[in-house]
């Protein structure tokens, strides 16, 4: 069998990654005419397409997404090995990539993720944002090793993973001085008829929240809507607007957007999930995360 050409593997590897030969070439400071060719010859050298060509988009194969997961721990190894020998010391740290999703507050994720840099074996934290979708085509081909959201894997996915609880929490309402001082009723009535800042469509609580409103019979006044959780609470710092978080987080939140608590409802659940791949249940980190969290 003809030998592996590792230099076509690494420029098939960076077009996986960087997702165009564009990006790859003026990363690698070559031309895409010469990535191209290289990734075409690698492709008749194994004799499977690598690359599911749409026009000018390149989508990885089934081939190639085995593959790219392949490559991704050939060449971790190698960059390791690389900062072996620069610090000629050995690499003791365990790689830990997590995909969040926008709608999980950046608190609660330091919250549930910190106790994996608590290990007694170092770990290095990759953490990535982005939607539930795209995290999850990243997970199926091995870029990251967990996601955290708030919702579940739905049934019926080609991605052989599965989510599991990891805590839940009650809702808080949060808002600036210059709202809450003009209140002359007291929760949940105060609610009605103020500007209200509301998660986004991506946000599997924001049902939950309408409905509950509904049931109040408050009339909200919608100003804003949000997918990064982040970004409404910089908006209601501001006073335009009321806003929720989960009641787990609510002193974080009150002190860090120097907002005020108007009140809270049990009868709405905020619950965060982790996805994972089977394979990858033992993974130390996830197991700390998992095994930590005690509420």
């Amino acid at each position: 069998m003809t030998p592996l050409n590792y230099n076509h593997l690494y420029y098939f590897y960076s077009v996986a990654r960087d997702g165009s030969i564009a990006k790859a070439s003026e990363r690698l400071n070559l031309t895409p005419q010469t990535i191209s060719g290289q990734i075409t010859r690698f492709e008749a050298q194994i004799g499977v397409n690598l690359f599911d060509r749409k026009g000018k988009k390149l989508q990885l194969s089934e081939m190639g997404r085995l593959i790219y997961q392949q490559a991704e721990d050939i060449f971790l190894l190698g960059d390791e090995l690389k900062n072996v020998l620069k610090t000629q010391e050995p690499a003791h740290y365990l790689s830990f990539t997590v995909g969040i999703t926008d709608v999980i507050p950046k608190v609660l994720a330091y919250k549930l993720l910190s106790p994996a840099l608590n290990m007694k074996k170092p770990v290095r934290l990759i953490c990535n944002e982005g939607d539930q979708s795209s995290l999850l085509a990243d997970l199926a081909i091995n870029k990251i090793d967990l996601i955290l959201t708030d919702q579940p894997l739905q049934l019926g996915g080609h991605i052989k993973a599965s989510s599991q609880l990891l805590t839940q929490s009650q809702l808080t309402f949060f808002a600036a001085k210059r709202i809450t001082s003009k209140f002359t009723e007291p929760f949940p009535l105060c609610l009605s008829g103020q500007p209200f800042l509301m998660q986004g469509k991506k946000s599997a609580v924001r049902q939950q929240l309408v409905s509950w409103l509904d049931k109040q019979n408050i009339a909200t006044n919608i100003v804003a809507e949000f997918d990064d959780s982040a970004l409404l609470k910089s908006f209601g710092q501001a006073g335009y607007g009321l806003f929720t978080g989960p009641t787990l987080i609510e002193d974080k939140i009150a002190a860090q957007y120097q907002v005020e608590i108007i009140g809270r409802t049990e009868e709405i659940k905020e619950q965060y999930y982790v996805i994972l791949l089977d394979r990858k249940t033992k993974h130390p980190a996830i197991v700390e995360v998992i095994n930590a969290v005690n509420y």
